[in-house]
């Protein structure tokens, strides 16, 4: 114990090892999901080979997250990200018939530059720039966009062509399930409960077992070690396999992509954009949840946290998979007690051991429905900081409004962000206080309006 006091600064950041583990399980639990979600939207798009795929999310994340936690110390997993993945699949694979070789090639390029970019600080820059309001606003407007998933994925709320979104059929066996958790997790959180998020998780994923809506895996089928003919080099090396080619290891194309650079550097650009972005509003706003931030409002070892992030991402296009990112799910290990790198060890490992239990993994990440009472909940500790905003002077007010109300109503960090960050000089301006707006602002807010006239939405 003393040894990972030492590491991870256990006591000066006021927690333990038993609340480390609860909050990266917790964290693994709600983000499990894109073990299954990340290769079934690559091999549809892109045709690549779903269990490559499934390997290459499991030791890509699990690569990411370990070095978050031991380089930066901060309980914030990383993973192939949802909406880059799409694209990824769907824009650069199926849309412009690109060959998902070529496509890793361009993802290691985009973490290559963003990496570049932290070495010259000028991404921590940024991260220091940003308005306290602005702060208060991202991290309340992802507590708010996670509570929209975690509706979304208990079918409480549904499309609707008319309003676009309504009132889902609460008839569902599994909505009625979610709701049950739901209401599991706001009773342990009122009453204080210890790992009550993860409590949460185990009853409604009981509950759905109960209800027949969860398979549990039979005795025999709980270690499973994925397909030889996909297994590669990498797992042969872990467990002793026969050496086997990994069809998506090591297979990114970098010089077909040079070869054809005009065609490929709009796709750079708009995964580094993503990715830089999505990373920043996350850090910002689950750094905002824990306290990390300082009295300026800085976060300490910035450039360190965006640089495992940079480094995941090519990490990623190496294991063959899409962008690697930090996930807001993390907030859901931060409301369990996580502060430190061990939480971000503990959801490494799982994600590893993830490879070789995954019906077990499956049978709770697997559906949505178990973990969305989870994400309710965390969207409800996030809130709190739209308090802090300073709704008084509407110059602060109307940036923060719009960044909150986005994020969920656009299902993107980044365009919230975005908004934000144009609408904030220009209404400082327009009030004579245009002093108080840091220099890097404008430029961003000028870089964010560049990017909606030249670049896809």
């Amino acid at each position: 114990m003393e040894f990972l006091d030492r590491i991870f600064r256990l006591r000066e950041n006021k927690t333990n090892v038993r609340t480390e583990v609860l909050a990266g399980l917790v964290t693994f639990m709600t983000m499990a999901y894109i073990i299954f979600v990340n290769p079934a939207i690559l091999k549809d798009g892109a045709g690549m080979d779903f269990n490559a795929v499934m390997l290459a999310t499991c030791v890509s994340a699990g690569l990411a997250t370990l070095l978050m936690g031991f380089i930066a110390r901060y309980p914030i997993a990383l993973a192939p990200g949802m909406g880059l993945n799409a694209f990824f699949s769907y824009e650069i694979c199926a849309g412009m018939g690109v060959d998902w070789w070529i496509a890793l090639g361009v993802v290691f390029v985009s973490g290559f530059v963003f990496f570049i970019l932290s070495l010259v600080r000028i991404r921590k820059m940024i991260v220091h720039a940003i308005p306290p309001s602005l702060k208060f606003a991202i991290a309340a407007g992802i507590g708010l966009f996670i509570a929209f998933i975690g509706l979304k994925h208990a079918g409480i709320i549904a499309d609707d062509p008319v309003t676009l979104v309504t009132i889902g059929d609460l008839q569902q066996p599994f909505t009625r399930v979610a709701i049950a958790g739901v209401a599991i997790a706001a009773i342990l959180m009122v009453t204080r409960v210890k790992g009550a998020i993860l409590i949460s998780i185990l009853a409604t994923g009981i509950i759905g077992i109960l209800a027949g809506l969860v398979q549990p895996p039979f005795s025999e089928d709980v270690f499973r070690l994925p397909p030889l003919e996909s297994a590669g080099q990498i797992l042969s090396s872990l467990v002793g396999l026969p050496e086997i080619e990994q069809p998506a290891f090591m297979k990114l194309d970098v010089v077909g992509l040079f070869a054809n650079i005009k065609i490929f550097i709009v796709p750079v650009l708009v995964l580094l954009f993503f990715d830089m972005f999505d990373t920043i509003g996350t850090l910002i706003g689950v750094s905002e949840q824990a306290g990390f931030l300082d009295k300026e409002g800085r976060l300490p070892r910035a450039s360190r946290a965006l640089t495992a992030d940079s480094v995941g991402t090519m990490v990623g296009a190496v294991m063959g998979t899409s962008t690697v990112t930090s996930y807001v799910e993390s907030a859901a290990g931060v409301a369990e007690g996580g502060r430190t790198g061990l939480t971000n060890c503990v959801t490494a490992l799982l994600f590893v051991l993830a490879i070789f239990f995954s019906p077990v993994v499956q049978m709770f990440g697997g559906h949505p429905f178990v973990t969305a009472p989870a994400l309710l909940m965390v969207g409800v500790l996030m809130m709190g900081n739209i308090a802090r905003v300073t709704w008084a002077d509407l110059s602060e007010g109307i940036p923060a409004f719009l960044t909150v109300v986005l994020m969920p109503l656009t299902s993107s960090i980044s365009h919230g962000l975005a908004i934000g960050f144009i609408s904030y000089p220009i209404l400082k301006l327009v009030c004579g206080k245009g002093r108080q707006v840091h220099w890097l602002v404008y430029v961003l807010g000028a870089l964010f309006v560049a990017r909606y006239i030249f670049l896809p939405t």
